[in-house]
């Protein structure tokens, strides 16, 4: 039962996640950003069955391999995402399509290793995934707060070229 309890929520939490990152949102950078990341990780290392107690070494690679992918899935995911300032000051953030891809990228990755597993007869519990997600999670907050962190660092009261420029004629016509 607990296998099933994982896989819901991964399946919850990745739908939500993915969901509202394809919406433009504003993005605050003083907020805790790591807890849902840590949380997932915490709920995925209490579960028992992470490695398989019969292929210690092979579940162990496939669970680095996981993690490898969800880092980089996480990465990719975050600097395929739009970010950009608005007139206010207020940092806003939106998904891509190649968000999107890298998303599909990643999961069709995971699927290969659970694939290769199972090929090798590495049994696979669901905490591995979670796991992954979590370090997905992880590293695309922590990407995406560096960057509106350095976008705010920008001060809005520098002109941009031109702004002490008096307008010419042709501007009013």
């Amino acid at each position: 039962m607990p296998g099933l309890v994982n896989a819901l929520v991964i399946v919850i939490v990745a739908a939500l996640v993915i969901a509202r990152q394809f919406r433009a949102r504003p993005i605050d950078t003083d907020r805790r950003w790591w807890v849902l990341p840590a949380v997932l990780a915490v709920v995925a290392l209490r579960e028992p069955g992470i490695l398989d107690a019969h292929h210690h070494t092979g579940s162990a690679v496939l669970l680095a391999v996981e993690l490898l992918i969800g880092l980089g899935t996480g990465a990719g995911w975050a600097w395929t995402t739009r970010v950009w300032t608005e007139p206010d000051g207020s940092v806003w953030t939106r998904s891509s399509k190649a968000s999107g891809a890298v998303w599909a990228a990643g999961i069709a990755l995971r699927v290969g290793v659970f694939a290769l597993g199972a090929a090798l007869g590495i049994h696979q519990d669901s905490s591995a995934l979670m796991l992954g997600l979590a370090g997905t999670l992880l590293v695309r907050s922590g990407v995406l707060t560096w960057r509106a962190r350095s976008l705010d660092d920008v001060s809005p009261s520098v002109s941009a070229y031109g702004d002490a420029m008096p307008a010419t004629r042709k501007e009013f016509v």
